[in-house]
């Protein structure tokens, strides 16, 4: 049997860039943002998953897949893009996060903008001294992007954001999968940017009102593990869970039902 992927829409944000997305299923409508290397493809298991009962969101952020990107960048033109996704979803939707994607996503939720529900995964804040994507990587990342040295951006990011061994990365370029990382290296300057300095914002972070779970795998490192943990004491009355799972991701069926039962009840 042949795969059918969902068709691929489009919604306009606020500066006129175009974001793409796909939905499947049928029920309240839940958005998934993506981290780094990420885009509505890679969220597609997740969005199967939670498909019984919500209609999932997985679009392109800005620079990747079909969305356009419009310059210069910004985290405060993701934000409006997300504002847009839950424009065309009705007006409020809940909202997933993953890595530097629940950074965005958190900020978005501190905003105001109509986030139901949220939760976060593994949020890569900077806690017992974890270095997180210092600023200077931002600048890094630029100058190999504009130099067209893809390899390079996509390495330096591994190494010093990450916090993988060289050889480990070394290792990596022999994987089917890392012409798809290269060709998303340049939206690495966006997730840095995003994360900043990586200092967990306190008091950003206690602008939220909506409901919000937390949630870390048992086989992550134990920096992005305490940064999950203070990041849900930051967000008032949220939720900590650690699931069993691998490095920086869990099942999606696993993570779907969680999902389920925090937002839906």
């Amino acid at each position: 049997m042949t795969r059918t992927d969902p068709p691929v829409r489009t919604v306009r944000s606020a500066d006129g860039t175009t974001i793409a997305y796909e939905t499947s299923g049928e029920g309240p409508p839940i958005i998934l943002v993506g981290g780094a290397f990420n885009d509505r493809t890679t969220a597609r298991p997740l969005a199967a998953a939670l498909a019984p009962h919500f209609t999932a969101y997985a679009y392109d952020r800005r620079g990747r897949g079909d969305s356009g990107d419009t310059a210069p960048y910004s985290a405060d033109r993701e934000i409006d893009d997300l504002a847009a996704l839950i424009g065309a979803a009705g007006g409020s939707a809940y909202v997933y996060g993953l890595s530097s994607g629940a950074v965005l996503a958190a900020r978005a939720a501190a905003r105001g903008l109509a986030v139901t529900g949220l939760a976060l995964f593994e949020p890569p804040f900077a806690v017992d001294g974890y270095a997180g994507s210092r600023p200077a990587i931002v600048a890094a990342l630029a100058e190999l992007i504009a130099a067209d040295r893809r390899t390079e951006a996509v390495e330096l990011f591994m190494t010093s954001a990450v916090g993988l061994p060289g050889e480990a990365v070394a290792g990596m370029r022999h994987d089917p999968s890392w012409p798809f990382l290269e060709r998303m290296a340049h939206t690495l300057v966006y997730d840095t940017t995003i994360t900043g300095d990586g200092a967990l914002p306190r008091d950003e972070l206690a602008l939220i009102t909506a409901p919000t779970l937390v949630v870390d795998s048992t086989g992550s490192p134990d920096l992005l593990r305490q940064a999950t943990r203070r990041t849900a004491e930051a967000v008032p009355g949220a939720r900590r869970l650690s699931m069993a799972g691998g490095y920086h991701e869990v099942p999606p069926a696993d993570l779907a039902v969680e999902l389920r039962r925090f937002l839906l009840g």
